[in-house]
């Protein structure tokens, strides 16, 4: 075998093998963020699993297409060079990918959290405030329809 053979060998290697460490540090520890994303857990596991198939489907066919080399490689420096270039290049889509998806499921979880606080009040109502004229006694059972200030107009 010459020596492109055995740098397509070694590409598809590390570059396999990357493909799936990455894959499965980013599904483990990456969980956790979708949990809390979409605050259900079976939402979060099936996404979990998609994203891991897709980031398969799509880092395992830049590899494939990025695996041929046109210039003839002459010696073994060369393939080294050649090899390291690809490799790199398999890497930034690796991060390429991973910032994307990150990205991605930060702005929907922004957004779920702006629609859970626009739809209840701050604070809930505790009482009523004293008239301008003094501090009153409080009532322990409430204020009485009698005992409630009225309203002054807008």
């Amino acid at each position: 075998m010459d020596a492109k053979v055995w740098m397509y060998l070694a590409y598809l290697t590390v570059s396999i093998g990357l493909t799936v460490w990455v894959a499965r540090a980013l599904s483990r520890n990456g969980l956790v963020f979708l949990e809390d994303v979409f605050a259900d857990k079976r939402l979060a596991d099936a996404v979990n699993s998609l994203l891991v198939v897709g980031f398969y489907l799509l880092n395992l066919g830049y590899v494939t297409v990025a695996m041929k080399e046109a210039d003839p490689v002459g010696d073994t420096s060369q393939a080294l060079e050649q090899l390291s270039m690809k490799v790199g290049l398999v890497l930034l889509v690796l991060g390429a990918l991973h910032f994307f998806n990150v990205f991605a499921l930060g702005r929907y979880r922004r957004g779920r959290l702006r629609q859970q606080a626009a739809a209840h009040p701050p604070l809930a109502p505790v009482g009523y405030l004293p008239p301008q004229g003094g501090a009153r006694p409080v009532n322990p059972a409430g204020p009485t329809p009698a005992q409630t200030p009225p309203v002054p107009p807008r």
